[in-house]
């Protein structure tokens, strides 16, 4: 089951029991429906959960069902309404006239209180909602086929405390979220915490995944840098071996070019401990830096 299909799953465990909430999350339903009109409402779904809840809430919210209900079977289901006087009854319960709405609109009257604002974006979600798998982008949207329905759904939502964007696409107006903490904020306001907190929980690994990415290619930067000095180091020993001789070096050179040659791979810290007694990084950098100076004075012209 795909991430948006879980919270339209997870949305449909809440009840039914008052009439109010009913009616604001089935408009919700229409409003973002594939079809609301005069002639016939349309709204289709392949989610299990929602197909179920669906006559329940037409139901509780119109004490009407619908004229055509599909099959008791997987993959898209369409339920249908097309009696003149059904219709009639939905625009009046959403304050419309069935014979001369032309564009429809959110009734404020219906979302004043915020249990209502809560249903009605739940019901936008349940039949145009959708959300890309947190561990893969951070993406959330509700697609509706009436521009005044994005323009005024996004006020609500920015009365709710929430910043969302819009755009068209197609036919469709969207409204929607692309930062993780905005959609954790939603989908709990809409009522679906545990899809909240699976977008934290994803956020949190991410997080983790790149701090651990960050160390593993700091620590193989470091190694890096320990391995080119090592090497410039071991060439300045051969250099000052060749020409004069290790023995001609003083006692603290000397053993600090002995270290590196039995060590090469070694860093700073670890050749200052092996030295005897054991000195400060600090020192046997400048102990490797001297040789190294030693071998460039060295070279002929």
């Amino acid at each position: 089951m795909s991430f948006s299909s879980e919270i339209k799953t997870e949305l449909c465990r809440a009840g039914l029991s008052r009439r109010c909430c009913a009616l604001a999350e089935a408009c919700g339903v229409l409003l973002y429906a594939g079809e609301f009109s005069q002639r016939q409402i349309r709204v289709m779904t392949a989610n299990d959960a929602f197909a179920a809840r669906l006559p329940k809430l037409f139901r509780r919210a119109f004490s009407l069902d619908f004229d055509v209900l599909p099959p008791d079977a997987g993959g898209k289901r369409s339920f249908l309404i097309t009696d003149r006087e059904k219709l009639r009854a939905i625009f009046s319960a959403f304050g419309y006239d069935a014979d001369r709405t032309v564009t429809h609109h959110l009734n404020l009257a219906l979302v004043e209180q915020h249990c209502d604002r809560q249903a009605f974006l739940r019901g936008a979600y349940l039949a145009g909602g959708s959300a890309t798998d947190p561990a893969k982008s951070y993406h959330l949207e509700l697609a509706t086929g009436h521009e005044s329905v994005c323009r005024e759904t996004r006020a609500l939502l920015l009365e709710l405390g929430l910043e969302p964007k819009d755009t068209a696409r197609g036919r469709n107006w969207i409204t929607y979220f692309k930062r993780s903490d905005a959609i954790e904020d939603f989908l709990t306001i809409i009522g679906a915490p545990r899809s909240a907190m699976w977008v934290m929980q994803a956020k949190v690994e991410k997080h983790m995944a790149n701090a651990m990415n960050r160390i593993t290619n700091c620590d193989m930067a470091n190694a890096d840098k320990i391995t080119d000095a090592a090497a410039e180091q071991l060439d300045a020993i051969r250099a000052i071996e060749a020409a004069a001789g290790l023995d001609s070096l003083p006692p603290a050179l000397q053993e600090a070019a002995l270290l590196r040659i039995a060590n090469p791979a070694c860093s700073l810290s670890d050749l200052a401990q092996l030295a005897y007694p054991p000195v400060s990084k600090s020192c046997m950098n400048h102990r490797l830096r001297k040789l190294t100076e030693l071998a460039r004075a060295a070279k002929p012209e």
